[in-house]
Formats: C-alpha cells, structure tokens, sequence
C-alpha cells in the first residue's frame, strides 16, 4: 500500500477510535467541555490583560472572579424576580388553557372547519398538582437515586471553574504544544484549518451571547411596555433560546398570549404583544444578527437547529454543549472541500 493511502487510513483509523472514546466518556465530559468552552470566550480577555505586563495566571483569576462577580450579580437579582413571576406564570396556566378551550379553539373550528378539542380540565388538574406539590418535591423522584444526582451535579459544577483556571492560564501553552507536534507537512493546512474555524466559532458563540442578552432586554422591556404581566420571566426565556433559530421567539408568542388572553380580555392588547415580537424578530434578522454574528459565519440556521437535535440525542446535554463547535468544523471543512474540488482537474 502506498505511503499516503496508509497515512490516510491511519489518520482515518484514529479519528475514529476518537469518536468511539468521546462516545463511551460522554456522561463524565460535560464539565470538561463546558470549561473549555468559556475558557476559549475568555481568551481574548486575559490576552488583553496580558498586554498589560499582568502574568497570564494572574490574569485569568481575575477575568475568572469578574465572571463569577457578574453571574452572582445577576443570579441574586433576578432569582427571587423569576421565582415568583414562574410560580404566577403557573397559577395562570389553568386560566389560560380555559380560554384556548373556550375561545380560541371554537373560533378556529367555526371559521377554518377545524375539529380541534382540548382536555382543559385534565389539564388544569395536572398543572395545579404540579403547582401545589412544590418543584423540588415533583421533580427529585424522578432523577433516580435523587441524592446521588443532585451530589453529581453540584461536583460536576464545582469542577467547571477550576478546570476552566486552568485551560485559561495553559491556553497558549496548550496551542503551542499542539502545534508544534503536527507533522510538518500537515503544519500549515491544519493550523490554516484552525485559524478559520475560529474564526467561525468566535464569531458565531461571542456574537450569540451578545444577540441573547440584546433580545432578553428587548423583550423584557418590550413586554413590559404593553402591559404584559409576566414580561420579565417571558422576555428572559425568549431571549435565551434565541441560539435556536425561531424557537425562542416562537415559544414567547406562546406564553404571551396565552397570558396576555387572560389579562387583557381583548384583541388590542394582544396585537401590542404580536407587535413586540414581530418588530423583535425583524431587529434581530436585518440588524443584532448580522452585525454582531456576520454573514461570513455562515451557519444556516437549520443546520445549528439539526446539529442540536442530533448530537443531543446522541450524547444528552454533553452533545448539546459540542453541537455548535462540532457544527462549525464541518463548515470549515466542507467550505475546504469544495474549494479543494474546484480546484481539481475532475471539476
């Protein structure tokens, strides 16, 4: 067998026996990947820091503890403001769904020919037993043994920041080591290949953080303006599930008019909703999008929407964690592989 044909299918052989361990290790990785994620959103920072003449481990404690300052920040404001706002929000849902059984499902039946119905009260009486019986208390029995769970998660997340220390102040060692050990004559397409996915990924997961905080305030303030009671529980919601395509705004028109249908009583206050989102979705399609994601990242949003629903039915949340990443390699690869292509005497 010629060299390159072996070096290919050893290449090829180990990729595989990668795939196969990241598959068998998958319920332990998540911390892993998770601090390696914000490690690499936090780069720029301490290499920032570090032009200032701060020591690389200095730097990244401090862009650590700012992180940490920030999230505390928000996790004791806006904690106790959810907390109650969820708990209303699900007082209301029996009301809700008296009105989509009442109103709105005879007006689709009578005027669209429809033959929709709904079980409200079976409904109602599920929703105000899960209300009345307490979150903790409905949802520990069904995580198996309930107290070694809760035990794994509180040790996974404790374990996210120090691994993420690390990976932060190795960042440019651990990039260096890697690239001086390529083969030297895969150095410059590998790291060339590199160098575009992150530029893909950074722009694609720092732009994404700044179009859900965007539109988190958006709605919140939005929502608020129309009157909507639960604006800021479901103004964060749609913000944050703005990374899936359409879901977040889809799910907030949802909740809103559902509740909006049991407060205002009419049309003119459900159009002010409608408005909201309406006028959100056309900021963040022509102006939040494109100006902080860019065009050039180019990950259509079916392919971040499939690359979700795959590698999370796969690997559970440590495959949602990779689906982006993972999603981003193959546009740069695919985008490789058809330049390669047309470039080729078969094309």
């Amino acid at each position: 067998m010629p060299s390159r044909y072996l070096s290919l299918v050893l290449t090829l052989g180990v990729i595989f026996a990668l795939g196969w361990l990241v598959w068998l290790l998958s319920p332990i990785l998540t911390p892993f990947v998770a601090a390696a994620i914000l490690a690499y959103l936090c780069d720029p920072l301490v290499d920032g820091l570090e032009r200032f003449h701060l020591r690389r481990g200095l730097g990244s404690a401090l862009v650590m503890l700012a992180l940490a300052l920030v999230a505390a920040t928000l996790l004791f404001v806006l904690i106790p403001v959810l907390s109650h706002e969820f708990g209303l929000l699900a007082a209301q849902a029996p009301q809700a769904l008296a009105w989509v059984q009442d109103r709105l499902l005879p007006w689709l039946n009578d005027h669209l020919g429809l033959q929709l119905q709904l079980n409200a009260e079976a409904l109602r009486r599920e929703l105000l037993s899960q209300v009345g019986s307490g979150t903790a208390q409905a949802w520990l029995p069904r995580l198996g043994n309930g107290s070694l769970a809760i035990l794994a998660f509180f040790a996974n997340l404790a374990l996210v920041p120090v691994v993420m220390f690390y990976l932060l102040r190795d960042w440019d060692r651990l990039v260096a080591w890697i690239e001086t050990n390529l083969p030297r004559a895969w150095h410059d397409t590998v790291t060339g290949y590199f160098r575009e996915l992150d530029t893909v990924l950074g722009e694609f997961l720092r732009g994404q953080l700044a179009v859900i905080l965007i539109m988190a305030a958006y709605y919140s303030v939005g929502l608020a303006l129309a009157g909507l009671h639960f604006a800021l529980a479901i103004g964060i919601l749609a913000g944050v599930l703005v990374f899936i395509p359409y879901l977040g705004a889809t799910i907030g028109v949802i909740l809103a008019t559902l509740m909006g249908a049991t407060q205002y009583g009419s049309w003119t206050g459900l159009l002010s909703v409608w408005g909201v989102f309406l006028v959100g979705q056309l900021i963040e399609a022509y102006a939040v999008t494109p100006k902080l994601v860019g065009e050039r990242v180019g990950l259509h949003p079916v392919g971040v929407i499939f690359s979700l629903m795959a590698f999370g039915q796969l690997f559970g949340f440590f495959g949602v964690l990779l689906a982006i990443p993972l999603a981003s390699s193959t546009l740069v690869a695919v985008r490789r592989g058809l330049a390669w292509y047309k470039a080729s005497r078969f094309y």
